[in-house]
């Protein structure tokens, strides 16, 4: 019979109490059968250690997740979380699943899904720095295109999340019966970091989506020093293009302080600069003649004026080999960045820029690295990974639990022996003293034989 005896002052012992009967054949006496003896005996063991909570091979096997919600509910709150606000996606889960969840609860498991998408990715990163494996087969003609949305944060902050849009070109007939070039396939990564740390993070999608070994790299940009730098770093020989919304966006601030806001002089001017950029052979630099020909002096203003000219005319001239539209299109590369601008607004404005919406800083990119996997269709490419690193997550968790609870324990390190010590002296080992077993032919009480009682007589049998 077992048992467990725990106390608050004695120390977690476990009990055990048995009982077995010795008989033997030889005969019976004082009533028992045959020579019958009894005991009990009590002993005190070391306790069980308590068994930590642990995964089986049958929660990977099933792809379970710690926590109290089933591994398809918490899918199902991830995927509502990512696409519509927490209170929102709560509401959703009571109606189609009749599952009723605290907001809290739908923003904790998205975080997390999402922080787990982001340290999957960074472990890439850092895989791919260090095998530098080739890169998957590129498409003919990619596009790449990098631009920022601002995200409104806790406190009345303001950030700017960088994201980066990949794509396939194909050209298919316009509206004139010619060839234009179109962006399908798109891929997109985000975060809210510094320019350095965005290009060193995005290349888990350009590697990816195989930038490295695609046919042409049209980056398409509005110009800003940093996605330079990014193209830098992903394709350093990718044709640089100029997005001419954004040429166009330039040549109308020079012409306002002249022509006027909205008059019908200054749409005059700019169509005719931009169709002259869009389609001759030397387009921009007919464009810079035309702004050197503004009759600054004429301006209300004529200081703003001239500003806003100098400061196209630079614009144009860093940038000459950039806006050359009429060969790009005859190529067949896109001259916009207008995919760029959806993603940001399909990403991250969609998401994070709602009436009265403030995040804190660290949880902007758990969400944003969860819509680009959302707006790209690849959740079900992507869950899997995310299941994998919250379970390993978990596991550690759990391992650090027990380190603390069961510290191991630190061994002395043995005193290594002095040179020519005197060694101590032995101690004596004192006889150990016998009682005699027979004195005057008579057993003592310390024979062996007075410890055991025999019965003569002839044998009986036992019943």
């Amino acid at each position: 019979m077992w048992w467990r005896s725990r106390t608050p002052s004695d120390p977690p012992v476990q009990r055990v109490a048995g009982g077995w009967n010795r008989v033997a054949v030889s005969g019976v006496a004082s009533g028992q059968r045959g020579n019958e003896r009894h005991w009990r005996s009590t002993a005190a063991t070391p306790c069980v250690p308590s068994v930590e909570p642990v995964f089986s091979p049958l929660d990977d096997e099933l792809e379970l997740l710690s926590g109290e919600l089933s591994a398809t509910l918490a899918e199902g709150v991830a995927r509502l979380g990512t696409r519509m606000p927490f209170a929102q996606a709560a509401a959703e889960l009571a109606f189609f699943w009749g599952v009723e969840l605290e907001e809290t609860t739908v923003r904790r498991y998205t975080q997390a899904a999402g922080a787990a998408y982001v340290a999957d990715q960074a472990a890439e990163v850092e895989r791919l720095e260090r095998d530098r494996p080739p890169a998957p087969t590129g498409p003919a003609v990619q596009y790449l295109s990098a631009d920022g949305a601002m995200v409104p944060l806790v406190g009345g902050e303001w950030a700017e999340v960088k994201t980066l849009a990949i794509g396939e070109v194909e050209l298919r007939r316009g509206a004139v019966d010619v060839p234009e070039a179109h962006t399908t396939q798109l891929t997109y990564f985000s975060r809210l970091a510094d320019a350095e740390t965005f290009t060193r993070h995005a290349y888990v999608e350009a590697h990816r989506r195989g930038t490295e070994s695609a046919g042409v790299v049209c980056a398409v940009q509005d110009g800003a020093e940093w996605e330079q730098r990014l193209v830098d770093v992903l394709r350093p020989d990718a044709v640089r293009i100029l997005d001419f919304p954004h040429a166009v966006e330039h040549l109308t601030a020079a012409g306002q302080p002249v022509l006027g806001l909205g008059t019908p002089a200054l749409r005059a001017w700019l169509d005719q600069q931009a169709h002259t950029l869009k389609h001759a052979a030397d387009g921009v630099r007919q464009v810079l003649v035309a702004l050197a020909q503004l009759p600054v002096h004429t301006a209300s203003d004529p200081t703003a004026a001239v500003e806003a000219r100098d400061g196209a005319v630079a614009y144009f001239t860093k940038r000459l080999g950039q806006a050359r539209y009429a060969a790009f299109q005859a190529a067949g590369y896109p001259i916009g960045s207008g995919s760029t601008e959806s993603a940001n607004k399909l990403v991250v404005e969609e998401r994070l820029k709602g009436s009265g919406m403030h995040w804190a800083r660290q949880n902007v990119n758990p969400l944003v690295a969860l819509r680009t996997v959302a707006c790209s269709d690849r959740w079900a490419e992507a869950w899997p990974r995310i299941t994998r690193r919250l379970r390993a997550q978990a596991q550690q968790r759990h391992r650090a639990r027990r380190q603390r609870r069961h510290p191991p324990q630190q061994t002395v390190p043995a005193t290594p022996p002095v040179a020519n010590a005197p060694k101590p002296p032995v101690a004596a080992i004192p006889k150990r003293q016998h009682s005699k077993t027979v004195v005057n032919g008579r057993p003592t009480a310390s024979h062996p034989w007075k410890g055991h009682r025999f019965i003569f007589g002839p044998s009986r049998r036992l019943s």
